[in-house]
């Protein structure tokens, strides 16, 4: 015998809007699961990136200073390496410096002359001080010394996420007084 149709049911509509409820929330997790991931790996990549543009600058300002014939500190934030012939990144002065590039946010600068601003060429970015050299002039005991700090934080409201990146650079061309 058959079943007739009436003796038949299908889904009521209210079994259909739990079961799409249920699907909702479910997507709804994970859909805060892939953007909480995607944030962090945007994050985590720009604070890498940040990082080896100040460990690139850091290797060329030591490359520098080993080969310079003379080092010029006028301030904290600015510094000037005379560079003889023999140099293989050039001769001639060579300034680097901070310049300002938002609220708490310097960047560290390249630029051929005695000069330096936010015209030269950028190394680094998302410093977090604009004051990251100290020069330690010669004595009878010591040759001079060049100290070199860059704080590096992407996001400055955090300071647990501040990269310290520190170097003090013997001037290999000083002499001893």
């Amino acid at each position: 015998m058959r079943l007739s149709v009436v003796s038949e049911r299908g889904y009521t509509l209210v079994e259909m809007l739990t079961v799409l409820v249920i699907f909702g929330t479910v997507m709804s997790a994970l859909m805060v699961l892939l953007v909480q991931g995607t944030n962090a790996e945007v994050d985590m990549n720009s604070r890498f990136q940040a990082q080896q543009d100040a460990r690139l600058a850091l290797d060329k300002i030591r490359r520098e200073a080993h080969c310079a014939s003379a080092v010029t500190v006028s301030s904290s934030s600015s510094v000037t390496l005379s560079l003889p012939a023999y140099c293989p990144t050039g001769n001639g002065s060579v300034t680097w410096c901070t310049a300002s590039l938002g609220t708490s946010r310097y960047g560290l600068f390249r630029k051929v002359g005695a000069a330096c601003d936010s015209t030269g060429v950028r190394w680094a970015d998302h410093l977090t001080s604009a004051n990251v050299f100290t020069y330690a002039a010669q004595s009878p005991t010591s040759l001079a010394k060049l100290s070199v700090d860059f704080p590096v934080n992407v996001k400055p409201s955090r300071t647990v996420d501040t990269y310290e990146l520190k170097d003090d650079i013997v001037l290999r061309n000083s002499t001893r007084s």
